[in-house]
């Protein structure tokens, strides 16, 4: 009996080191949901990812934990058709002009935020959120920059750019937001 049990906990304890590893996206969400971000902001990146770098916070969580809309930046937000990560036409232009961009600026990494509308559990929109930034850094490697320039992560319906419950406000939710990282993007 005291065997079983011993092999019995070894292929558990190996299992659930298995599956910590195995994670590939970042799904990231508010420590609080007390502070809540300005409704309509339609605001795309700023320049650091990470608050320990010198400059302003440029993501979407860092943001919000301040109680500010994210800053602006040099590349643009793609948007996506409801429960969808496929890239549409005009996404896929506006990522061949991020592109361009990240190629004239050597030393610019970018973090991609996959962001979704409320509709839906927390954990499909985690993995939604996860999807479309993973889209959007898969084309910008197609076209050219290095995936290791690239950060995909995941902030699901958390951290919404509109608050109202109608169509228009759930597109503006449904995007990928890029913030430019100086340096190598944080892991």
């Amino acid at each position: 009996m005291g065997r079983k049990l011993n092999w019995r906990c070894l292929i558990l304890i190996l299992g659930s080191l298995a599956l910590a590893g195995c994670s590939s996206e970042t799904a990231k969400k508010p420590e609080s949901s007390a502070s809540a971000m300005p409704s309509g902001s339609t605001k795309t990146p700023g320049k650091s990812a990470a608050p320990s770098r010198p400059g302003p916070s440029g993501s979407s969580l860092d943001a919000h934990r301040e109680g500010k809309t994210p800053a602006s930046g040099p590349l643009k937000e793609v948007y996506f058709d409801f429960d969808s990560y496929d890239l549409t036409s005009t996404a896929r232009s506006t990522l061949q002009a991020n592109a361009a961009w990240l190629k004239a600026n050597p030393a610019a990494n970018v973090e991609i935020e996959g962001h979704c509308d409320d509709r839906g559990t927390t954990e499909y929109n985690l993995a939604l959120g996860a999807k479309r930034a993973r889209a959007a850094m898969d084309y910008l490697v197609s076209l050219g920059v290095s995936a290791a320039r690239i950060k995909a992560t995941s902030y699901g319906e958390e951290l919404p750019t509109c608050k109202d419950a109608s169509e228009g406000c759930y597109q503006k939710n449904r995007r990928d937001r890029f913030v430019e990282v100086r340096g190598r993007p944080s892991s």
